[in-house]
């Protein structure tokens, strides 16, 4: 398929992988999913869910593990709590708590092992059909008012083929991410909004690169949109020394193989909720944001900062 060859317009499914054990907040995810930790008032996944919901995707497939079905609870409706909350007539409260139910529909399938990303993946391929699909990642959610999902499928739809976030890290930082070769194209310039930008056009992704190995200052975000061709892939990706299946090995395979790939270079802000310093930070940032309590919020941090680390 020639790579300005425009698709028609088609619903996307996404999966959002949130199997993992995460044994960087234990004890507190020994009975709470991470993917449930509060950034204030909502939880990380319910956030991740409304950025599907706000792209115009609402079928998502969430890849589960043993302990975690807590997770679908949360998106099913609470008649319960509902009528207690509407006899009090709190009507904003009631509201809060019917918002998940009615996002999307949820669906769940589980992973038998921890066998990394790509082995997660690789069980929404039933769910997904012949479509393309949309993987987000769990660990991080984007500003909610610079989205960058509906840019993606917009290019998605002209090419046909990969299309990722990227964002820009330091040198330092790229044994943390898979990092990506790039050549400049303005070909697709059209598709950008927000501010985001620009495009570039994939030669090549490398997983967690030593900072002489990089092949640049850019990291694959936690979103992707790829064709079905990607279970192919996924089935003929050789687990890694940790006997893990990488994503990124697959996504170089299809690479290397003549998929077209592109990415657009997020602007706005990243929240990396995958180490629990990330995660504070998160907090932070998302409470300094909150209308009824963000400014009394920020003065308290102000006067405590001012006392305690001068």
């Amino acid at each position: 398929m020639s790579q300005n060859a425009a698709l028609p317009s088609q619903p996307l499914k996404a999966v959002i992988p949130a199997a993992g054990l995460a044994t960087r907040f234990l004890p507190a995810t020994k009975a709470v999913p991470k993917e449930l930790l509060p950034m204030v008032d909502r939880p990380v996944l319910q956030i991740i869910v409304e950025e599907a919901a706000g792209a115009g995707i609402n079928d998502i497939l969430l890849i589960t593990g043993r302990g975690k079905t807590s997770m679908v609870d949360h998106f099913d409706r609470s008649p319960y709590l509902e009528s207690r909350l509407a006899e009090k007539n709190d009507t904003d409260r009631l509201a809060a708590i019917k918002r998940p139910a009615e996002l999307a529909e949820i669906y769940t399938c589980r992973q038998p092992e921890p066998l990394g990303l790509g082995d997660a993946i690789s069980y929404a391929e039933s769910h997904v059909a012949a479509g393309s699909v949309v993987v987000m990642l769990p660990d991080e959610f984007l500003e909610e008012d610079r989205p960058i999902l509906p840019a993606m499928r917009a290019l998605h739809e002209r090419t046909g083929g990969i299309v990722v976030a990227l964002f820009e890290i330091r040198p330092e930082e790229s044994a943390r991410y898979g990092v990506v070769a790039i050549e400049d194209t303005h070909e697709f310039d059209d598709v950008l909004e927000h501010g985001h930008g620009p495009i570039h056009r994939l030669t090549n992704l490398v997983e967690k690169p030593a900072p002489a190995d990089a092949p640049s200052n850019l990291a694959v975000s936690g979103r992707y949109i790829m064709p079905p061709t990607v279970f192919d892939a996924l089935r003929r990706t050789k687990p890694g020394a940790d006997g893990e299946i990488q994503f990124t090995d697959a996504l170089a395979l299809m690479v290397a193989e003549g998929t077209p790939a592109h990415g657009i270079v997020y602007r706005g802000v990243r929240y990396d909720t995958g180490q629990p310093l990330g995660y504070v930070q998160a907090v932070v940032q998302m409470t300094l944001r909150q209308p009824d309590i963000g400014e009394a919020f920020g003065d308290w941090l102000k006067d405590y900062v001012s006392r305690h680390l001068a």
